[in-house]
């Protein structure tokens, strides 16, 4: 096992930390290399790429195992990676991708056509995380390893969006994962803690709730971007819940970078000396969704009355203008996005003269909003919204609940709050991914509680993702667009830019906005110091 000690050795460390100096660096080092050390707020609880993925799992995922294409760059843009090249037949119900030569597993074992092919079998089989993906145009048995190198799966629909997901699927070991099955569990307990993997990094440690320990791959098959001399040793990824205790880790020189910086944190540390900040647009959204089957919500004009009171500008305030006003449901990186011309902004005047169209015309009403419990953005857009109502006479009684609490209640049209704070962070380019939260199949689904229901967006949704001409594609989702801020479920908020905090000898950074792939790929990352 390798020590791993900071940079002027253990004992000189160690005397620097008595008496209270900062250490000059802080990533670790082995011999000659070094180690980044990543602090970030959300564990890691399961590792398994098939059965779970948020913004913290797919960074540790993407570092340990591979897919056939990546999402890369900002925009994000789809490049080949296990796949070298692929197509599609006329009516896009065939697609076939032709594997690089020279992937290989961390075992030695070669990545092939059976891997990729078990591999998303695996995942349909499975039936969880990635598989809503797949699961209603792909069958397991439909999926051939035509040969070492070819891999081709048949679709029952054309679905123009089907490259947009393959990022999304890592491939495993099949010979790893088989040797370890319990229960014909596929692998799943073993993988929950276990890596079968392929990608620049191998696990060395994993403990979901405090560190994470990943050791650079030096023979990895697709070589180092910055060179063998200068890639890292590996990288340690700390989950460090308070975003005050993250904030001291960087400033002591006790992390190189650090993530889920509030506003007024990234604020104070991007002016000291030896940080740098990195401040980039994002694509998720953030929705005040309203329950549209029951309550006085159930009551568009009440839902217009909302919407026209809600102080936008506020919303850009709580983070310190490092956010932009949503002008569709879309995000605007989304393909087909087109600015409605009638998104509500603050009118009062307007407010009332809906609330005065509705069955509540002087108010007089409580709405309940719910947001998840320890999150202190949506807290204060409670506050914003409860001020805002305050000139319509109507009342906000703001609850904090744990996310599956919120979840569990938002299932259902009965007990879906009036009001739920709800971010979305499209898992593809593809604008399916977005037009479909408002058809009826979200229903269930967290971004589905507003349960709304309308026979024309679903006839639309339904067209649109099988439609594979683009002009027509993108007029039906212009359509969706403004047929969904017609009918108001949601008050639209913004886009929070996403922002960390980086010592400036960090080098590599590339932000991609739908790295649910990860955001931050820790592959092209290194370290520029002595």
């Amino acid at each position: 096992m390798v020590m791993m000690i900071g940079r002027r050795g253990a004992l000189a460390t160690g005397a620097a930390l008595a008496a209270g100096v900062r250490p000059a660096f802080s990533f670790e080092r082995d011999g000659n290399r070094k180690i980044l050390v990543f602090a970030g707020g959300q564990p890691v609880p399961v590792l398994d790429p098939h059965v779970r993925y948020d913004w913290s799992t797919r960074m540790i995922q993407q570092s340990v195992y591979d897919a056939l294409a990546k999402y890369v760059g900002d925009p994000p843009r789809i490049e080949p990676w296990l796949a070298e090249r692929w197509e599609t037949n006329a009516d896009q119900t065939v697609w076939t991708f032709h594997l690089v030569r020279n992937a290989r597993f961390h075992n030695g074992d070669p990545v092939d056509a059976e891997a990729v092919r078990y591999s998303f079998e695996r995942g349909l089989r499975l039936n969880k995380g990635v598989a809503w993906m797949l699961k209603d145009v792909l069958d397991p048995g439909a999926i051939a390893a035509v040969d070492e190198r070819t891999v081709r799966f048949t679709l029952t629909r054309p679905m123009p969006a089907f490259l947009t997901y393959i990022p999304m699927w890592f491939i495993v070991n099949p010979r790893q994962v088989n040797a370890n099955v319990a229960n014909n569990d596929y692998g799943e307990g073993w993988l929950t803690m276990n890596a079968a993997g392929s990608g620049p990094f191998r696990l060395r440690r994993f403990d979901p709730q405090s560190v994470i320990h990943m050791d650079a791959v030096p023979e990895y098959w697709k070589g180092w971007p910055m060179g063998d001399q200068r890639r890292l040793s590996g990288v340690i990824y700390r989950i460090v819940r308070e975003p005050a205790a993250r904030r001291a880790l960087i400033g002591r020189g006790e992390a190189d970078a650090i993530t889920e910086v509030p506003a007024d944190d990234f604020d104070q540390l991007r002016g000291m000396r030896g940080m740098r900040p990195e401040d980039h647009r994002g694509m998720t959204t953030f929705a005040i969704t309203m329950n549209t089957t029951k309550g006085p919500t159930a009551d568009l004009n009440v839902r217009k009355a909302v919407a026209h009171a809600m102080d936008y500008d506020a919303l850009i305030q709580i983070h310190n203008g490092a956010a932009t006003l949503m002008t569709s449901p879309f995000p605007e990186a989304i393909p087909g996005h087109v600015a409605v011309p009638d998104m509500p902004r603050r009118n009062l005047d307007r407010a009332r003269e809906f609330l005065r169209q509705s069955r509540f015309p002087q108010g007089g009403f409580e709405l309940e909003y719910v947001h998840v419990q320890g999150l202190e953005d949506p807290r204060r857009i409670g506050l914003v919204l409860l001020n805002s109502l305050q000139p319509l006479n109507v009342r906000v009684n703001i609850v904090a609940q744990p996310w599956p609490t919120m979840v569990a209640r938002g299932a259902r049209a009965e007990t879906a709050p009036d009001m739920v704070s709800v971010y979305v962070t499209p898992v593809t380019t593809d604008p399916d991914v977005i037009a479909g939260k408002y058809h009826t199949r979200a229903h269930g689904q967290f971004w589905g509680m507003h349960h709304l229901t309308d026979q024309q967006i679903n006839t639309w949704v339904d067209a649109a993702r099988v439609e594979t001409d683009e002009g027509r594609r993108n007029a039906l989702y212009a359509d969706i667009q403004r047929r969904v801020v017609e009918l108001q479920p949601e008050v639209f908020g913004m886009l929070a830019n996403r922002r960390w905090i980086m010592r400036d000898y960090v080098r590599g950074f590339q932000y991609c906005p739908l790295r649910l792939t990860g955001e931050v790929d820790l592959y092209p990352m290194w370290v520029d110091a002595a």
